[in-house]
C-alpha cells in the first residue's frame, strides 16, 4: 500500500478496510481506480479471516462520481470509454453484492452519480453531517449506473426514484436518514470513530447468521412467500449447526453476553 495508490487496503484483525484515494479530485472514478478497487474487493473476499469490510473515501468526498475528464478528452468516442469506465465499476458493485460479509459505507461530503451507487451497493452507510447525495446523472443528459436506479427503486419506489433521479436535486443528509437511504448521521469529526465501532461490533457477530442475514434480504424483493419461507428454513437449519449458534443458546441460558467465533 502506498499514498499513490488510487485504491488502499489495510487489514486489521477481522475488519478489512478499502480507502478510494483521489482526494484532490473527489475520488472521481477513472479506469485505474476500477482495476484498483476491484483487486482490492477481491484480496477481502479471500482473506479468510475477514468478517467485515469498511469502504470509505479519503479527503472532503467519498465520491464525486466518474472523471468526466474521461469524456471531455473525445466526447466522440465517450460512449466507448463509458462502457470500458461501467464495466469496471459493475465489477466492483456485483463483488460487494456477492460478498457474505457486511459491507459498510462510511460517506462525508458531495457525493454524487456513481459514488451513490457505491454507497447505496453496501449494506450499511454511516454518513457525516455535511454529506450530500448528488444523483446528477441528468444534468449530464445521461441515466444512472453502478445499480443507482435498482437501489432507489427498492428503497423509495418507484415514483419516488423517478422524481430523485429524474431532478437530480441534492438530498441531505437527515433527508437521506428519513428517506431510509442512509443508517446514521453522525459529526464529520465522528464519522470515522462510528465506522470502526460499528465494523467491530459487526466483527464480533456470528459470522454465518450475518452472511444469512445478508442473503435473506437481498433475496426478499424477487421472492414470493413461500420460496423465501424455504430460504428462511434452510438458513435457520444452517446456522443451528455452526459453534456460534451453540454459543448464543449457551450465552442465553447463562445470562451472559455470547463470545462468537472464539
Amino acid at each position: 500500500m502506498a499514498d499513490t495508490d488510487f485504491v488502499l487496503l489495510q487489514i486489521e484483525g477481522p475488519v478489512a478496510r478499502i480507502t478510494l484515494n483521489r482526494p484532490r479530485s473527489l475520488n472521481v472514478f477513472d479506469e485505474r481506480m476500477g482495476r484498483e478497487l476491484a483487486q482490492a474487493l477481491h484480496q477481502v473476499e479471500r482473506a479468510p479471516l475477514v468478517k467485515v469490510l469498511v469502504l470509505a473515501g479519503a479527503g472532503r468526498s467519498f465520491m464525486g462520481g466518474g472523471d468526466l475528464n474521461v469524456f471531455n478528452a473525445d466526447l466522440e468516442q465517450a460512449a466507448e470509454a463509458a462502457s470500458r469506465l461501467i464495466e469496471l465499476f459493475h465489477q466492483s458493485i456485483r463483488c460487494i453484492k456477492r460478498l457474505s460479509m457486511p459491507v459498510i459505507a462510511c460517506i462525508q461530503g458531495p457525493v454524487a452519480g456513481g459514488g451513490v451507487g457505491l454507497a447505496l451497493a453496501c449494506d450499511l452507510i454511516i454518513a457525516a453531517d455535511d454529506t450530500k447525495l448528488v444523483p446528477a446523472y441528468a444534468r449530464i443528459g445521461t441515466s444512472p449506473d453502478g445499480g443507482t436506479s435498482w437501489s432507489f427503486t427498492q428503497l423509495l419506489g418507484p415514483r419516488r426514484a423517478m422524481e430523485v433521479l429524474m431532478l437530480g436535486e441534492p438530498i441531505e443528509a437527515n433527508q437521506a436518514l428519513s428517506l431510509g437511504l442512509i443508517n446514521r448521521v453522525v459529526a464529520r469529526q465522528e464519522l470515522e470513530r462510528a465506522s470502526q465501532a460499528l465494523a467491530q461490533r459487526l466483527a464480533a457477530g456470528p459470522r454465518v447468521a450475518l452472511a444469512n442475514i445478508k442473503r435473506l434480504v437481498q433475496l426478499a424483493p424477487r421472492s414470493d412467500l413461500d420460496t423465501h419461507l424455504e430460504a428462511e428454513r434452510n438458513c435457520f437449519v444452517a446456522a443451528a449447526a455452526t459453534a456460534d449458534f451453540r454459543e448464543g443458546i449457551s450465552a442465553f441460558f447463562a445470562g451472559r453476553e455470547p463470545a462468537f467465533g472464539r
